[in-house]
């Protein structure tokens, strides 16, 4: 009997370790750098990340590397999603 109750506490444990991790995999987060002016808008690849996360948690990372400023090159946005 004791070696029953041993077992359904370990598959517990284990069930619950496998809950609380959820499902990580590779999500990768890809950015663009978008240039505004008055004469249009040009748009090029800025940055790629990988994040070994769960999804919601990838996409709120992923969300996180939106900005929005002005150098050089003029007024800008970065935007980015998961691929």
């Amino acid at each position: 009997m004791k070696i029953i109750t041993t077992k359904i506490l370990l598959a517990g444990i284990v069930a619950v370790a496998f809950l609380t991790t959820g499902c990580e995999k590779d999500y990768i987060c890809k950015c663009s750098k978008t240039y505004t002016s008055g004469s249009g808008s040009s748009t090029q690849n800025y940055s790629t990340y990988t994040y070994h996360d769960t999804k919601t948690t990838a996409i709120s990372r992923c969300n996180g590397n939106e900005t929005s400023g002005s150098d050089l090159g003029g007024n800008y946005s970065i935007n980015c999603e998961i691929q």
